[in-house]
């Protein structure tokens, strides 16, 4: 996805493979072996010039590639996507909210998504993931549904550099001990791909998180609010513990510059963990 993305939007619609290896930080090879699928696939074109070797999509395919680049359900099936979301969750949440509360935070979510997020790919199962974290941070804040473990937010700007670095952390830590969750005040449409670089060098993976928009909810069902940069942002609730972590943006630093901001949220993560009860180990690097 991320290859036919940068090969659509490239000037001229095409794309060297040492170019998508840069923009990606990913080995020749690796981008080689994709490209080469693709083009056995009949999506993209190979077009040779002297022993440089272009890639761009077949224009007979170009259609099909934008929406699914753009993650756009066939016309009119929007409202037929968001139904099934919801009467899906609907099962899931039975016995804890209606379905029309089930449904609205369906729609909600999508909405807060595409428009304050700018979030185009995977938009239908982005949304049911985030409204399902939603309904369970209500049932908690609401209902007093004690998960048994710490609750922890982590808030920036974008959630797309230091938030997501601190979460991916602390659950890498952590494991089943405790509920992570991050959003943002203003949030990007994708993870900064420096983040996903510096925390695969320490063997920790991003598992599959997106930016978010901070809703009030997630803020309710959390004991501790850590924010980074994000100002008033947080609404405040008595009860819970609000950090604030001086921390440089990650974005337009070099790779040297994200590997020192990591390594600051890795030690105040093992504090943290310290001042929840962990283990003393947890603060061994």
């Amino acid at each position: 996805m991320q290859i036919l993305s940068l090969i659509v939007s490239s000037p001229d619609g095409r794309a060297l493979v040492g170019q998508l290896a840069d923009r990606l930080l990913l080995r020749q090879p690796t981008v080689s072996h994709h490209v080469r699928v693709m083009v056995d696939e009949g999506v993209l074109d190979r077009h040779k010039e002297g022993r440089v070797v272009w890639y761009s999509v077949r224009p007979d395919r170009l259609p099909q590639v934008l929406d699914l680049l753009h993650g756009a359900a066939p016309a009119g099936n929007d409202e037929s996507v968001l139904d099934r979301i919801a009467d899906d969750l609907a099962l899931r949440f039975e016995g804890v909210f209606s379905p029309e509360t089930v449904s609205r935070y369906v729609r909600e979510s999508y909405e807060l998504l595409a428009s304050e997020a700018g979030i185009t790919k995977y938009l239908p199962s982005l949304t049911g993931r985030f409204a399902a974290e939603r309904l369970r941070a209500l049932a908690r804040a609401e209902r007093d549904e004690d998960a048994g473990v710490p609750e922890v937010l982590f808030v920036c700007v974008q959630n797309a550099g230091r938030s997501q670095i601190a979460s991916a952390i602390l659950r890498f830590l952590a494991g089943d001990g405790v509920e992570v969750r991050t959003a943002g005040s203003a949030p990007a449409a994708d993870v900064n791909p420096t983040i996903v670089r510096v925390l695969d060098e320490i063997g920790v993976p991003l598992a599959g998180e997106f930016p978010k928009p901070l809703t009030d909810e997630v803020v309710r069902a959390s004991d501790y609010v850590i924010t980074m940069g994000c100002g008033d942002a947080c609404p405040v609730y008595p009860g819970k513990t609000y950090l604030d972590w001086d921390l440089p943006d990650p974005v337009g630093k070099g790779i040297d510059e994200v590997r020192l901001i990591r390594d600051d949220i890795s030690i105040r993560v093992r504090a943290l963990l310290a001042e929840m009860g962990f283990p003393s180990r947890v603060n061994a690097r």
